[in-house]
Parts: C-alpha cells; structure tokens; sequence
C-alpha cells in the first residue's frame, strides 16, 4: 500500500516542478527581453537626443510605444520575403504612438482631381531620375509641423524652374505655410490648393533666405512684384490610377511631380521597396516624386519625403509601380512656370 501512495505521489510532484521550472524559465525569458528593450531603449535615446527624465511619466510612457514599435516593425518584416522589399524598424519616430504620428505629419489632404484621359508616351526610358540632372534640392525635414503640402509644391516648382535653365534655388515653404490661405498652415492642407492659389494670385516664391522656414504658421508677408521670385504660370492634377506609364511620361515630359500618398507605414520605414502596408484613396501626405527605375526586379517610383535625411533611405522612399500602392497615383499635380 505504501509503494502504491509512492507512485501516485512521484508523478504529481514531478509535474509540480516541472511546472515551477517552466514558470522560473518563462520568467527568466521575460526580464532578458525587458533587458534587451530597455538597452536598445537606451540607445534610442543617445541616437536621436532624447532627453527624458528616467522617473517620469513620459519615460515610460515612450518607453511603451518604442516596444509597440518593436512589435508592429517584425510584423512588417515578416511579409518582406521578396528580394529589394522594404525593411522596417527604428528611427527617429519609434518613440510616438500611430496616432501621435498621424497628427504630427500626416496632414496632408487630396483634392479630388480628374482622371488622366490623354495618351501614354511611347519610347519611355526604363529609368529616369531627375537628380541626375541636378535639378532636385536637397531633401529638407518639415520638423513637428504638417507642413508637407507646402515642401511638396514648393519642391516641384524649384525643380521645374532649374529645369528651364535657371540655378537651381531653394524657394520659402514658410511663404506657402503663411499665404496660401486656403490651406491650414501647420495643420495641414492641399498642394492642388496651394497651386491654385499661387495661379490665382500670381504671387512669386521668394528665396528660402528671404523667408526662412519657422516650423510654425506666421503671419503672411508680403513682397512687392519686383522682389526676385518665381510665379506658376498653370498647372495640372491628375488621377492616373491603373495609368501609371502615362504619369512616368508626365514626369519625364515636365518635371518632378506633388503627390499625395497615405504614408501610415511609414512611421517605421528604413529602405527597400513599398509594396504592402498603405492604401490608395486614404492620402495624408504629400511628397516629391523626382524619377523612375523599371530596370530591376520590382519596377518602383522615386520619391523625395520632407522628414529629414535621417530618415528613410537619406531621405527617400521607393514605392512599387503598377498596383497604386500608397495611393501614389490617385493626386498628382505638375506645374508650369
């Protein structure tokens, strides 16, 4: 009877340690992750100058949304199979949750434009890239301002106006932020809005070093019609969904092209080629679409974004051809000059 309590006993007891152990090793794992968080926490910080104070609300409160980063960034990842696909993880917004993300720097706005209904362009070239030509600025970083519609139009309109022989000179976003009174300044607006009212108005684009960019909305200054400047003459905006070869002739033909694009991925962008994790017909940010490479694997756009070379590819995004992705086809403007 004895022997028989014994071997009913043995089993229970050794179930019980094996569970103790499995509770000590899960628990051990734990604290090795939190460890491992806080270290790259930690260089987070040091990277990007993050001063917070370690024993406030705010350092947990970050610390909290750079670990949700850490988990939406391998998701992302793991649909990454393809070759030349985008790679994402940390950067200088992986301490901002999606929402403070969307608020900050996805102000944009699409106006609703025509659909393209001209022809495609025959002979395109398989790549074109207007940096090549030494017409496109240096990418410029709109800071903690929705400002993008402003970078986007002014970037086109300095493009197209090296093109047409002129040095090449950065002009004042912070005049559009100030003047184009259509739109909402720092809290967003429409680069087919601030186009119109360029057109409308003949207002010139001053130089960046008469109306230096502030990051906030100011009051509008104005200069007289003899100040040195470059006025829009006319523009166009189109809808080339399902006709993007016509939209890279439009940029062949005219120059660096305003597009309005929903950027939500993008808070953990670091490379490669979009080609999932965005919508078309969502737009919230404008970009400079400044060329083309159809000669790889995965044909993609080449696209100047306003956050600062720290971001991206020093600055830069690529995005598929062919499918809309991120709505890159859905609002996009070419100016005259």
């Amino acid at each position: 009877m004895a022997a028989y309590r014994l071997l009913t006993i043995v089993p229970v007891v050794c179930a019980l340690l094996a569970a103790l152990c499995g509770l000590k090793g899960n628990s051990a794992e734990t604290q090795i992750g939190r460890n491992v968080s806080e270290a790259d926490f930690d260089l987070f910080r040091a990277q990007f100058h993050r001063m917070y104070d370690v024993t406030s609300d705010e350092f947990n409160r970050r610390h909290n949304y750079f670990r949700d980063s850490k988990k939406r960034q391998a998701r992302l990842n793991s649909f990454s199979a393809v070759p030349q696909s985008a790679t994402y993880g940390i950067n200088q917004f992986s301490d901002l949750s999606p929402k403070q993300f969307r608020d900050l720097y996805l102000t944009g706005s699409a106006t609703r434009v025509p659909h393209y209904s001209g022809l495609t362009p025959e002979n395109l070239p398989a790549k074109f890239d207007w940096r090549d030509k030494a017409v496109v600025a240096p990418v410029q970083n709109q800071q903690a301002c929705g400002s993008c519609w402003a970078f986007g139009t002014v970037g086109a309109i300095q493009s197209v106006h090296a093109i047409g022989g002129f040095t090449l000179e950065q002009l004042s976003v912070q005049q559009v932020l100030d003047c184009s009174i259509q739109n909402s300044g720092c809290n967003g607006g429409s680069a087919v809005w601030a186009l119109d009212w360029l057109k409308q108005t003949k207002v010139k684009l001053v130089p960046q070093s008469d109306y230096r960019y502030k990051a906030k909305t100011g009051i509008c200054h104005y200069f007289s019609q003899s100040h040195d400047g470059v006025a829009v003459k006319n523009f166009t905006a189109h809808d080339f969904e399902g006709q993007e070869a016509a939209m890279m002739g439009e940029l062949v033909q005219n120059g660096p092209l305003v597009a309005v694009v929903d950027a939500i991925s993008w808070q953990d962008y670091l490379g490669g080629i979009i080609q999932h994790h965005c919508s078309s017909h969502r737009s919230n940010h404008a970009v400079l679409v400044v060329g083309y490479d159809a000669t790889g694997h995965i044909p993609h756009w080449i696209v100047q974004n306003s956050w600062g070379t720290a971001w991206g590819d020093e600055g830069y995004v690529y995005i598929k051809i062919g499918s809309n992705v991120c709505g890159i086809a859905d609002s996009v403007a070419a100016v005259f000059l």
